[in-house]
């Protein structure tokens, strides 16, 4: 995927030429579209019904579950078989699947079968892990991601940190206020990419960096590399800052700024927008900040120093989203 947008900015460029192209070349946002909006017309009526199957299921956590699945896409299709708008396994579905639209046949890419489908098992899951203590709905989510026995062995939300991640972004999606969030306007985005742009050159460090700027990090990154000895940022140390410049209060991980922000089309990206790598969206493990011209600022990696870097840095770029101001602190 590669964003569109008559803003035109070198690995060289300043930030004072970025914020002005920025701030001269779009208007503010409107209100955005929460949750329940941003949900495609032809889906709302079959998610509104299907989200109200259970107790343990709403209308607002079934949406956030296709959203992190497939991003709506009926056609979706994972690299290990998912399959569907809510990315069944062909032996689940065989179990689980429904004939939601009554036309007499179960199909997993017909999203009249798959939502209420999903609805259900979630549904069944509900009630298979009920004496599980802990969070009754982060088990059941946890349980729809690595299964119901998983759950059951460690006794709530199993230590995979995949899964823990999808528990988390789409709880903070289906959270979401629905209504009178407003997306960054471009004077927040440009504060942003200018506060982010001064602290070019800093060191990179595994958990670094918060709403005061560069911090000492912790231990350890995928590869064992650790931020303890260092003070920096790493990707989401450095997207929490430069937005909390703008008031925005983004939360901590790469993942869960996702689901605190509302995605844009490729045709709609602006400078300031979040650049999100993953190969699925509960698997997001990068983020950079998108400047315009198909660069964007970032974080890179252990070894490394804030910088600018093409939007395709990484082969597995996943999404692109705008912060939303209904996670706001005083400036």
């Amino acid at each position: 995927m590669r964003a569109s947008t008559a803003v035109t900015v070198g690995v060289g460029a300043t930030a004072a030429v970025v914020v002005a192209a920025l701030v001269q070349g779009a208007g503010d946002s409107p209100l955005s579209t929460a949750l329940s909006l941003a949900v495609p017309g032809k889906y709302r009526s079959l998610i509104q019904e299907a989200g109200n199957t259970c107790p343990e299921v709403t209308p607002n956590l079934l949406a956030a579950l296709l959203t992190q699945e497939s991003g709506f896409n009926p056609k979706a299709r994972s690299p290990v078989g998912a399959q569907g708008i809510a990315q069944f396994m062909p032996s689940t579905w065989e179990r689980r699947g429904v004939d939601g639209n009554d036309d007499g046949k179960r199909d997993v890419w017909d999203p009249k079968d798959a939502i209420p489908a999903a609805a259900g098992y979630l549904c069944g899951i509900a009630k298979d892990i009920k004496d599980v203590p802990g969070d009754k709905q982060g088990n059941m989510l946890a349980a729809y991601n690595a299964g119901s026995g998983a759950v059951r062995k460690y006794g709530g939300i199993p230590p995979y940190k995949e899964t823990q991640n999808y528990v988390r972004s789409i709880q903070a999606l289906a959270n979401k206020p629905t209504g009178g969030a407003k997306t960054a306007t471009t004077k927040q985005a440009a504060t942003a990419i200018n506060a982010a742009a001064k602290m070019i050159g800093t060191q990179y460090s595994w958990g670094g960096g918060n709403a005061n700027g560069p911090s000492t990090g912790n231990c350890c990154s995928p590869k064992g590399r650790s931020g303890a000895g260092i003070s920096g940022f790493d990707c989401s140390g450095l997207t929490l800052y430069a937005y909390g410049q703008a008031g925005i209060a983004l939360p901590r991980t790469a993942a869960q700024q996702y689901a605190a922000s509302e995605p844009v089309k490729p045709g709609q990206v602006r400078p300031g927008d979040l650049v999100f790598y993953g190969s699925s969206l509960s698997s997001i493990h990068h983020v950079g900040i998108y400047v315009g011209g198909g660069w964007i600022l970032d974080a890179p990696r252990p070894g490394t120093e804030v910088r600018f870097d093409p939007m395709d840095t990484m082969p597995d770029l996943i999404a692109v989203a705008r912060p939303t101001s209904h996670h706001t602190q005083e400036i």
